[in-house]
């Protein structure tokens, strides 16, 4: 199964995480198609408007760790390279690569967006999402820092929101995701496809020129993202093979409360 999807509909591109049984997890494949697909439409003056989506009701449910399950929780061995850093700041490329095009970005969400798929949705320059979606940044509940999207958290929503997200893990409905700042709009669920329609149909009486001279000139306004790649690719490695890591994983996936929630005391 081709777990990304492309389709060209004039000059528009409708990019479609597709992989249902994992609600649209990001594996390396997925990220290395996306990013493949940014730099092509960073070249292709005909494209207008990208449309990033998610397959079978759910936007994305985050980073895909299966193909790292023997690493989760155990330390690197002295003068071994890391394949976690890779393949961690090959996300922060794509977060990077995305906010850098210049054709309009219309992230459309119907179902959950965590981790990852949250960080994509503060990439875009409009936001949809159906009523029955859900957004939250979940790492610090399971014991990883939520690394290479915290930088675009931060510019999307400022430090005030960026803060209450990134280190309580806490989960938003689509009407607090807008109060936020990350959603432009809530639509009915069942209505994203005609809300979407109406959206590129308002969008495209801009001029693609005019709207490339704007991003930019918006770009240099807020100044760049901070690039905390490397940065941002250690400390996530790190924690994966972190005992703290594999005791929350762990009880994730048992559906039990993490060690520091049962060893905590209240105030």
């Amino acid at each position: 199964m081709n777990n990304f999807l492309v389709v060209r509909q004039g000059d528009t591109e409708r990019w479609t995480l597709n992989d249902p049984p994992s609600r649209n997890a990001l594996t390396d494949a997925m990220v290395v198609a996306l990013f493949e697909a940014c730099l092509r439409a960073k070249s292709d003056a005909s494209l207008r408007m990208v449309v990033l989506t998610g397959a079978a009701g759910a936007f994305c449910a985050g980073g895909s760790l299966g193909g790292f399950a023997s690493a989760i929780g155990q330390p690197l061995q002295p003068g071994e390279s890391d394949p976690l850093m890779g393949a961690n700041r090959g996300f922060g490329d794509v977060l990077h690569a995305l906010t850098e095009f210049p054709q309009l970005l219309v992230v459309a969400v119907d179902g959950p967006a965590m981790g990852g798929g949250f960080g994509l949705a503060c990439c875009a320059d409009i936001v949809l999402a159906t009523q029955r979606s859900v957004f939250a940044t979940p790492e610090v509940t399971l014991g990883l820092p939520p690394a290479q999207i915290a930088p675009f958290v931060w510019m999307r929503l400022g430090e005030r929101a960026a803060r209450e997200c990134l280190l309580s893990g806490q989960h938003y409905s689509a009407a607090q995701a807008r109060e936020l700042g990350l959603v432009n709009e809530v639509v009915a669920d069942g209505a994203l496809e005609e809300a979407l329609a109406a959206s590129l149909q308002t969008l495209r009486l801009a001029a693609p020129g005019a709207t490339a001279a704007t991003k930019a000139l918006l770009r240099r306004l807020r100044g760049p993202v901070p690039d905390l790649r490397y940065e941002a690719a250690i400390a996530f490695a790190a924690a994966l093979r972190s005992p703290e890591a594999a005791a929350g994983l762990q009880a994730f996936t048992r559906k039990q409360a993490a060690p520091w929630i049962k060893n905590g005391a209240a105030p």
